[in-house]
């Protein structure tokens, strides 16, 4: 398996997560990843309290080919303010925000079924 080094272009689907991180497209990444059609990128958020409108602005950037963003922040659930959800809702993208391992099993179904589906996964261990 090769190391991840920042980005990977195309859809992957997340092989397994956990010891701090995932696997995906024959790579391991430890860290949280950000995962949209155009791929998979290191995303330094490491924890619900690291989110900003900033940390989302890639999938702003792909909105256009977005409708769902797949929120895992952790391990614990907690409400995503308007200041973060209601700029993606203008840009016509839904937000579920849920634990981490349900969000990777979510955004896998979702790529599965080819939806148009991006995920902002937080690490866990």
């Amino acid at each position: 398996m090769s190391r991840f080094d920042g980005f990977v272009p195309g859809r992957h689907l997340i092989d397994a997560l956990g010891g701090g991180g995932f696997r995906f497209a024959e790579m391991s990444h430890r860290g949280s990843i950000l995962a949209t059609p155009g791929g998979v990128r290191i995303w330094p958020v490491a924890a619900f309290a690291d989110l900003t409108l900033a940390s989302l602005q890639p999938v702003l950037d792909e909105a256009a080919e977005i409708d769902f963003l797949i929120l895992g922040i952790g391990r614990e659930i907690a409400f995503l303010p308007p200041a973060l959800r209601d700029p993606l809702k203008a840009a016509g993208i839904v937000v579920e925000a849920m634990a981490t391992p349900a969000a990777a099993r979510t955004y896998n179904v979702l790529v599965a079924e080819e939806r148009r589906v991006a995920a902002a996964l937080i690490a866990i261990d």
